[in-house]
């Protein structure tokens, strides 16, 4: 594409230099830069992308889009925009041409239960003949090939190459996860989603959002664009959980498009009935219309219940029939990290979970207190540099629900792991009533003292982090394994 026809779709833009040369690919990132690349300078609060326009040139860039006045060598051509953000909003899906509008897509937004779900979704799309790609948390997968990723919802440059690289590779399904913050900045600017997903709306990223109502507006734009005008696809589906109550009364407040409710309280259109919770699964019976099926599930926990019921939703509202669904999900395991089982042949359980807000950690304790034969040991703290307000909220919640609690540090960033730990600690200490507690701020020693307390039939709970494999510190990120850490710490108690 030229950047004359690039720049058509931009709003008070100005050009300086050559319009006619090629553009052949976009980046925000100088490392990446090659041969005839479109160089993005983004300010971000840490780094200006200005500073690496020297870089950027050298490695090939033809071309810079700035919001400043720069100075540069005759034969790049600069593009000055107002507004960084909405330019790119607008430039780089027109770039890819729209792959987001080529594929089926499905969005899953909520609080907590999205990765969980965009895996269930992809197995059962699989299984019923479709190419699907994942887009989520722990990582983004084109059918069998892994990549990394950075955001839960990458930033609209990187979106649109992957989505781009999904089409060309004859995806028909793309399923990812869509946070609050990817929602209220726009960062999936040019998809059309055809089916989304609502879990559950809980505490967690007030830092950002500052009130759960803004919170719930932000993810109600997902559903918003459902309806949106100039949509080039059919069969808009809504898919939300009845039975959060928040949640649920803002989504459908924002849907105008098929929609199916889900639930167990609740009078919703698909529900769960004789629901039974038990250390190797779940099971329950489905109603829909006039269906009644019964699931045998491995994965356990009243929070996957729900999660699975959203996924029958979204396959039902695709055309997926009751016998893949069910096939699919019965044969179905825990994702890494979400209510993981570490098994070295130990006596006692032990249990790695992602949970990092106080409903995610109040689902996941109340889930192995259902299964527990003794005693339940928690090992949890709370990230810096995030909402503060839910710290003490959490402490509480591990103080109620568990008979040890060990409080450790999770991500400190740049704050002060002991003052993290102290406002934690407000809302454990009054919460104890009698049981024991301790305070270890180096995360591996608490894990290693919470198996070291571990007896015959106890549970060890080891929440925060799940599939992360790093640790942010104030000196920087270390490699960091919850799961690696507590098999250290069972072969070494195992052994003596």
């Amino acid at each position: 594409m030229t950047i004359e026809q690039l720049v058509s779709v931009l709003n008070n833009v100005e050009v300086k230099g050559d319009v006619n040369k090629e553009i052949e690919f976009i980046t925000h990132d100088s490392r990446r830069v090659r041969k005839n690349t479109l160089f993005v300078c983004i300010c971000g609060t840490r780094v200006d992308g200005n500073k690496f326009i020297p870089q950027a040139i050298e490695a090939g860039a033809c071309a810079i889009m700035t919001e400043k006045d720069v100075e540069v060598p005759a034969d790049i051509t600069v593009i000055k925009v107002p507004n960084m953000r909405e330019a790119m909003e607008l430039a780089v899906p027109y770039f890819y041409d729209y792959p987001g509008k080529k594929m089926r897509m499905i969005g899953v937004t909520g609080t907590n239960g999205k990765t969980s779900s965009t895996y269930m979704l992809r197995d059962i799309l699989r299984k019923a003949g479709y190419k699907v790609g994942v887009i989520g948390t722990i990582k983004i997968m084109i059918e069998d090939e892994e990549m990394p990723i950075h955001n839960t919802t990458p930033d609209v440059i990187d979106l649109q190459e992957i989505l781009d690289k999904m089409y060309k590779q004859n995806i028909d399904y793309v399923v990812m996860e869509v946070s609050s913050h990817a929602l209220d900045m726009n960062r999936i600017a040019g998809c059309e989603y055809d089916t989304a997903m609502f879990t559950n709306l809980t505490q967690d990223h007030l830092d950002y959002h500052k009130t759960m109502e803004n919170y719930a507006l932000a993810k109600a734009k997902l559903f918003d664009s459902l309806s949106a005008p100039n949509l080039v696809k059919s069969n808009k589906n809504a898919v939300i959980n009845l039975d959060d109550e928040l949640g649920s009364k803002t989504m459908i407040e924002h849907t105008k498009c098929n929609l199916i409710t889900y639930g167990i309280k609740n009078d919703a259109v698909l529900k769960a009935e004789n629901v039974e919770i038990k250390a190797s699964g779940a099971s329950f019976d489905v109603k829909y219309k006039d269906d009644c099926v019964h699931f045998d599930l491995k994965v356990t926990g009243m929070f996957n219940v729900y999660n699975i019921l959203g996924v029958i939703g979204v396959a039902l509202a695709e055309k997926i029939s009751f016998d893949i669904i069910k096939e699919t999900l019965e044969a179905f395991e825990a994702v890494a990290g979400r209510f993981e089982l570490v098994r070295q042949g130990q006596d006692f359980s032990v249990i790695v979970d992602y949970a990092h807000t106080p409903d995610g950690l109040e689902n996941v304790l109340k889930t192995a207190r259902e299964i527990a034969k003794k005693r339940l040991i928690v090992v949890f703290g709370c990230g810096g540099d995030r909402d503060r307000t839910k710290r003490p909220i959490m402490g509480r919640i591990a103080a109620q629900l568990a008979d040890v609690v060990i409080a450790t540090s999770d991500n400190p960033r740049t704050e002060d792991p002991e003052f993290i730990l102290s406002e934690v600690e407000a809302g454990v200490l009054p919460a104890l009533h009698g049981n024991f507690h301790e305070k270890i701020t180096d995360r591996k020693t608490a894990i290693f003292r919470a198996i070291e307390l571990a007896q015959k039939d106890d549970i060890v709970l080891i929440a925060g982090k799940g599939h992360e494999n790093y640790q942010i510190l104030k000196t920087g990120t270390i490699h960091f394994d919850d799961k690696e850490v507590a098999i250290e710490a069972i072969r070494g108690k195992i052994n003596g």
